[in-house]
C-alpha cells in the first residue's frame, strides 16, 4: 500500500499535463501511486495518462464517460485510491522539487494527522512565481497538532483540494465528497478542516499554482457548468452546514463555518447582476435555516449590510447601494473627464464591406507574412482545388513578391481595395503565421493556423522567460491574434502539446500532419531526379543540405561551419547545398565548386528531396526531413548558448531515442569525419532516426492536406487518418 495517492483529475490540459506528471514521478519520494482521471477530454489528455501508465506501474489511468465534470473526476480518483493519504493536483499545476518528501516527513513527525496543510507558490498566466498569502499564514502557525476550533485562522488558508494531504480513513469514514465546480472543491476543503480531529501544517511551498488564461468563449461545451455562480454558492454552503449538523461531534465549529459562509455570501452580492432579489431572499433563507442560536451581527455601520442581507431587506440594500455609488461618483468626477479616442483598424470601405454577407465559397490564403505562395497554406490550397473546387482561393501577396506567384493563381496586394473586400467577405482564412492586427474577425469566419514547423525552440507565451527570444513581441496583441483561430494544425502529438501551452485559446487542434510534407510521401524518383538536375547536381553525386536556423540574438547570418574546408574535405563527389534562414538578407557565401547557394530557392521541400543527408543545428527542417527517412546530422557547436538564451522544448543532444535524430558534431573537422567514415548512416544512427521519426512523423501518409480540406472546408467529421484509418480530430488546442 503506497504512502501517498496523488490524484490528477483532468479536462483539457494536454499542453501542461506532461510537465505536471513528470513533476510528480521524478520526486525523490517514490512510495506513491498516481491516479489520472479523464472524462473524454477532447484534446487527447487521456492519451498522456495511458502513455505514462504504460511505462510506470505507479500510474493508473481512469477513463470516465464524457460529462463527469470536475467533481466526478475527483470523486472517481478518490474511490480508486489505496494510499494512506490523498493528494489532489490539477493537470496544469506542478509539484515542486522535494515536495512529496517534505510532505511524507512532516506526516511522520506529526504522528499521522488526519489533515496536513502545505504551502504553494502562485504563478500568474503572465509573470513569475511568487509566494502565496497561505504560505505566509502557515509559517505563523505552531508546529504541533491543531484543530479548527482552536485556530480559526486555518479558514484563511486557501480552501482548495491541492494544498492538503487528507488521511484516507478520514475521507472514507466521514464520507467526504466533492460537489460541482469551484464551490464543490471549496466545500470539500472546508469539510476536511471541520472533520479533522488533528491538523498539521507544513510552511513549505509544495505546489506551483499556474494560472491558466481565461478563455474568451467556453472552451468545451461538453463540460458541465462549474457551479460557480453566487446563487449556487448559497446551495453549496447550505450543504456544508447540513454536513456539520448531521455530525454532532462537529457542532462546535458550526458558528465559525456560518460566519465564513455569511461573509462570503455578502461578498458575492455585488457580482450578482441577474435575479438579485432572488439572491437576497436565498441568503436570508440560509440565515434562517443555519444561523446558530445566539449569533449576533457586528454593531454599528459595520453590521448594517450583513443585517440587511440576513434579513432579506432587498429594497433597503438597493437604497444603500445608491447612496454609496453617488458618493463615489462625486469624489471621482474630476478624474473621469477624459477625451475618448476611438482607433479604427480599417478603412471606411472595410467597415462598410463587413456589413455585407459573407461569401461561403471564398477562402483567403497567405504564408510567411505575404512572401508568396508556399508552405502548408499552399498544400491546402492545391488540395482544395481538387476536393472543394466550389471554394475559390485568393492569395495575399506583397507587392514585391507578385512576380513569384505561379501563373493562374488569383492574388491581391495588401492595402488594395479588393484586399479589404476579401478580408470582409471571405469565410475561410489560412495562414502559417498570424494575419495582420487590422483584420477584424466576423461571426461565421473560420481561421486556420497551419503553423510552419515542429517546435524545438520555445514559442508563443513560453517566450516570456526568454527576453532575447521575445524581442518586440507584444503578448497582449498575441492573445488577440490567437483568439481569431478556429483550428490549429498539428504535425504530431508533441506539437499539439506545445501549441496548447504556447498559444492558449479555444482553437481546435487538427492532428492531420503538415500538408506541405505530403510531397515527401508522393514524390516520384523521376520528380526527384528533375529537382536535382535543376540544382546542377549530377546523377550519382552525393548531396548534403546544410540548413542552419535563425538566432534571435544575432543580426546577420553567421555560418558555424568553415564551408570551404568542409567541401575540400568531402571532395568533388559531394555537393553541399547551403540554405540560410529566410530572415536573413543574403548569406554572403564563399565561392567553391562544390558549394551550391540555395538561399533564394523558393521551396525548402524540393531541397530536402534533392538531399541525401541533412546537416542542421536547431532548425525545424529536421522534423520535416525525417519524413524521408534519410540521415540527419546535428551540427551544434553552440547548443548551450542557444538553449539558454532562446529556450528549447526538449534536449536535442541527449542521445536518447526520440530526442536526437542521428550523429552530432561540434566543429567542421568532426562533421567531415562523420561523412568520411560512414557513421552518418551507421546502424546506431539509423536506430536514432527511427525513434525520432516515430515521435515526430506519426501521420506520414501523404494525406495531411486532404484531412484539412475534408474537415475544414467540407465539414466531414470522420476524415481519412494515417494508414487508412479515420480520425475525427475534434479536440481543442
Amino acid at each position: 500500500m503506497p504512502r501517498l495517492s496523488v490524484i490528477i483529475p483532468v479536462h483539457r490540459a494536454r499542453g501542461q499535463l506532461r510537465e505536471c506528471l513528470e513533476s510528480v514521478l521524478t520526486q525523490s519520494f517514490a512510495d506513491i501511486e498516481v491516479i489520472g482521471v479523464v472524462d473524454g477530454s477532447p484534446d487527447g489528455s487521456g492519451l498522456l495518462f495511458d502513455e505514462f501508465a504504460a511505462r510506470d506501474d505507479r500510474v493508473q489511468a481512469i477513463h470516465l464517460p464524457p460529462g463527469a465534470g470536475p467533481e466526478g473526476r475527483r470523486n472517481a480518483g478518490a474511490e480508486r485510491a489505496v494510499g494512506d493519504y490523498l493528494l489532489f493536483l490539477e493537470g496544469n499545476f506542478v509539484h515542486l522539487p522535494g515536495a512529496l518528501q517534505a510532505v511524507a516527513d512532516r506526516l511522520d513527525t506529526a504522528g499521522d494527522p488526519e489533515l496536513l496543510l502545505f504551502g504553494h507558490h502562485r504563478r500568474p498566466f503572465r509573470g513569475r512565481p511568487r509566494p502565496s498569502r497561505s504560505l505566509e499564514l502557515l509559517g505563523e502557525l505552531p508546529e504541533g497538532r491543531l484543530t479548527l476550533l482552536e485556530h480559526p485562522v486555518l479558514l484563511d488558508i486557501a480552501p482548495v483540494s491541492w494544498n492538503r494531504a487528507v488521511r484516507r480513513d478520514l475521507h472514507e469514514g466521514e464520507k467526504l465528497s466533492f460537489g460541482p465546480g469551484q464551490h464543490g472543491e471549496r466545500m470539500y476543503a472546508l469539510q476536511t478542516l471541520a472533520a479533522a480531529g488533528s491538523v498539521a501544517v507544513l510552511p513549505t511551498a509544495c505546489v506551483e499554482h499556474r494560472s491558466r488564461r481565461h478563455l474568451p468563449v467556453p472552451a468545451d461545451r461538453t463540460e458541465p457548468a462549474d457551479g460557480s455562480t453566487p446563487h449556487q454558492l448559497v446551495d453549496a454552503y447550505a450543504g456544508l452546514m447540513e454536513f456539520v449538523r448531521d455530525r454532532p461531534l462537529l457542532r462546535p465549529v458550526r458558528t465559525l463555518l456560518f460566519e465564513r459562509a455569511a461573509w462570503e455570501l455578502l461578498s458575492g452580492y455585488p457580482s450578482v447582476t441577474r435575479r438579485r432579489r432572488r439572491y437576497v431572499r436565498s441568503v436570508a433563507a440560509f440565515h434562517r435555516a443555519h444561523r446558530p442560536e445566539g449569533h449576533r451581527f457586528p454593531a454599528g455601520a459595520q453590521g448594517l449590510r450583513p443585517k440587511l442581507m440576513g434579513g432579506g431587506r432587498y429594497v433597503l440594500l438597493g437604497a444603500l447601494d445608491t447612496v454609496l455609488a453617488l458618493r463615489r461618483s462625486l469624489r471621482a468626477a474630476p478624474g473621469t473627464v477624459r477625451a475618448r479616442a476611438r482607433r479604427t483598424l480599417s478603412t471606411r470601405y472595410y467597415w462598410w464591406q463587413r456589413r455585407l454577407p459573407l461569401d461561403p465559397g471564398l477562402a483567403v490564403y497567405a504564408a510567411y507574412w505575404n512572401r508568396g505562395v508556399s508552405c502548408n497554406p499552399e498544400a491546402v490550397f492545391r488540395k482544395a482545388q481538387e476536393l472543394a473546387p466550389q471554394v475559390r482561393g485568393v492569395w495575399v501577396v506583397s507587392k514585391n513578391q507578385v512576380d513569384t506567384v505561379p501563373e493562374g493563381i488569383d492574388h491581391v496586394v495588401p492595402g488594395s481595395r479588393r484586399y479589404w473586400q476579401l478580408l470582409a467577405r471571405a469565410t475561410y482564412f489560412f495562414n502559417n503565421v498570424n494575419f495582420p492586427d487590422h483584420l477584424v474577425k466576423r461571426p461565421g469566419q473560420i481561421h486556420v493556423m497551419t503553423h510552419h514547423g515542429t517546435p524545438l525552440k520555445i514559442m508563443g507565451f513560453d517566450q516570456q522567460d526568454y527576453p532575447a527570444a521575445a524581442q518586440g513581441l507584444n503578448f497582449d496583441r498575441l492573445l488577440q491574434r490567437i483568439d481569431r483561430w478556429d483550428w490549429s494544425i498539428s504535425a504530431n502529438p508533441h506539437s499539439t502539446e506545445v501549441w496548447a501551452r504556447a498559444y492558449p485559446g479555444v482553437a481546435r487542434s487538427l492532428e492531420s500532419g503538415y500538408p506541405r510534407n505530403d510531397v515527401f510521401a508522393t514524390a516520384t524518383a523521376e520528380r526527384i531526379a528533375e529537382i536535382r538536375e535543376g540544382l546542377g547536381i549530377r546523377p550519382g553525386r552525393r548531396s548534403i543540405l546544410y540548413a542552419p536556423t535563425h538566432r534571435d540574438y544575432e543580426a546577420g547570418f553567421a555560418s558555424r561551419l568553415d564551408l570551404v574546408r568542409l567541401c575540400e574535405a568531402l571532395g568533388p563527389d559531394t555537393a553541399v547545398m547551403v540554405r540560410a534562414h529566410y530572415f536573413y538578407e543574403g548569406a554572403g557565401l564563399p565561392k567553391h565548386p562544390s558549394l551550391v547557394d540555395v538561399c533564394d530557392h523558393p521551396r525548402i521541400e524540393e531541397l530536402c528531396l534533392a538531399a541525401d543527408a541533412l546537416v542542421t543545428d536547431y532548425s525545424s527542417v529536421m522534423f520535416d526531413y525525417a519524413h524521408l527517412d534519410r540521415p540527419i546530422v546535428v551540427h551544434a557547436p553552440d547548443w548551450e548558448t542557444y538553449r539558454t538564451v532562446r529556450g528549447v522544448c526538449f534536449d536535442l543532444l541527449s542521445g536518447k531515442p526520440g530526442d536526437t535524430p542521428g550523429a552530432v558534431s561540434t566543429d567542421t573537422d568532426e562533421l567531415a569525419r562523420i561523412f568520411l567514415d560512414g557513421s552518418w548512416r551507421s546502424p546506431a544512427n539509423e536506430a536514432l532516426r527511427a525513434a525520432f521519426r516515430a515521435r515526430f512523423c506519426p501521420y506520414d501518409d501523404g494525406r495531411a492536406a486532404e484531412r484539412v480540406v475534408r474537415r475544414v472546408l467540407l465539414g466531414e467529421r470522420a476524415v481519412p487518418g494515417p494508414s487508412g484509418g479515420v480520425s475525427s480530430n475534434a479536440g481543442r488546442a
